[in-house]
């Protein structure tokens, strides 16, 4: 294919024909008029629905698609391509998803250009769904769900030659810079939701800009491929009307890490301080024996000190992400709630003092 679009209304009937062709979804049947709505209210890129006719009976040709484009905002649209988030997006749903057992949607389109900046992935539209909110408490079943398809990704992942690839590897200008720019973002961060969030949890927001170096360079003990971003918003309940449980989307911070860090990521911003603290030990131990059953032992000794680490990426992705992205009343909130979230679990768990100390007994261990 030659070109592609990069904006809702420069997808054709033409285009799609051709896209859909190649990823042999259409089983011979010709797109005769296409219906373009946008969905979803994602700060970073713009996701569209789009309902096809054909000219003739096709049930096994899709009813609708979804297409996920770059974000019309130019500040969004930069940070992503010097985060190299819409490289990513794109290489997890062509290279990573064939490989695991995870439930993501299917796709029929992943192609970027050599800026990084434009791209567009075309993928099945598994509606009706409940897509998750993270601004509303999810039920104890879709924490479990969730878990469990968490432990599907890190497990099939875990040890993949594809980890050395170099779109993985982490980018170390990228890095710096956020590290040079992440006392400004909390800076920013305190002065938009001041009077807005407890004083103790602005406090931790406060030591983690002032380490952020530390926390910018921590490793985790094990290797896999995470989500990164791993919250409701980003997760597809009942989809099609209940024939399967969920599926996760929004791919674009996908990397190398541990595990941990999605664990502690949803548990601090996902499901809501009342039902962390109420189910958090059975949700650790679920997710250990998850991966167990799946082949890679794990137990809640083993993770503790990385899931309570890990889940400060939680904090970093809503100060950051409040200073770097589009904003939109939402988006306050949503950034808002996941910053709680994390100090909840940060404070009761002293996060950043076992950042701190894992940070102190690397450098006694370190041949240099």
């Amino acid at each position: 294919m030659q070109g592609f679009p990069t904006r809702a209304e420069e997808i054709s009937r033409d285009w799609l024909q051709s896209a859909l062709d190649t990823a042999t979804a259409l089983d011979g049947a010709q797109i005769v008029s296409i219906d373009v709505a946008p969905i979803g209210t994602g700060q970073v890129g713009d996701t569209v629905r789009i309902a096809l006719s054909y000219d003739r009976p096709a049930p096994h040709a899709p009813g609708s698609v979804a297409a996920k484009l770059p974000s019309r905002d130019a500040t969004s649209r930069a940070t992503a391509a010097q985060l190299r988030l819409y490289l990513h997006e794109v290489n997890f749903y062509a290279r990573v998803a064939p490989l695991i057992p995870m439930r993501v949607p299917r796709a029929y389109c992943a192609q970027i250009d050599d800026t990084g900046s434009n791209f567009i992935l075309l993928f099945e539209d598994l509606s009706p769904a409940q897509v998750g909110n993270q601004l509303a408490p999810c039920t104890l079943d879709q924490a479990r769900a969730a878990i469990r398809q968490m432990a599907l990704l890190h497990a099939s992942t875990e040890g993949l030659a594809m980890l050395d690839e170099d779109w993985l590897q982490p980018d170390v200008a990228a890095r710096e810079w956020i590290i040079q720019a992440y006392p400004g973002a909390q800076a920013m961060f305190r002065d938009r939701y001041a009077g807005q969030i407890e004083a103790e949890y602005l406090d931790i927001c406060e030591q983690l800009a002032a380490h952020c170096a530390t926390w910018f360079q921590f490793t985790p003990a094990t290797r896999c491929i995470v989500h990164g971003d791993y919250r409701l918003d980003n997760m597809l309940f009942d989809i099609r009307g209940g024939e399967e449980p969920m599926a996760v989307v929004d791919w674009q911070t996908c990397g190398i890490g541990g595990g941990t860090s999605d664990l502690g990521y949803f548990l601090g911003t996902g499901i809501g301080g009342d039902m962390r603290r109420a189910h958090e030990d059975e949700l650790i131990e679920l997710y250990c024996a998850e991966m167990t059953r799946l082949g890679v032992a794990r137990s809640r000794a083993d993770i503790w000190d990385d899931y309570r680490i890990g889940a400060l990426s939680g904090l970093s992705t809503a100060v950051f992400s409040a200073a770097f992205v589009e904003r939109t009343a939402r988006g306050d909130a949503n950034f808002l709630s996941m910053a709680r979230g994390a100090c909840s679990l940060a404070r009761d768990h002293d996060s950043i003092g076992a950042l701190l100390r894992h940070s102190e007994k690397r450098a006694e261990t370190s041949p240099c």
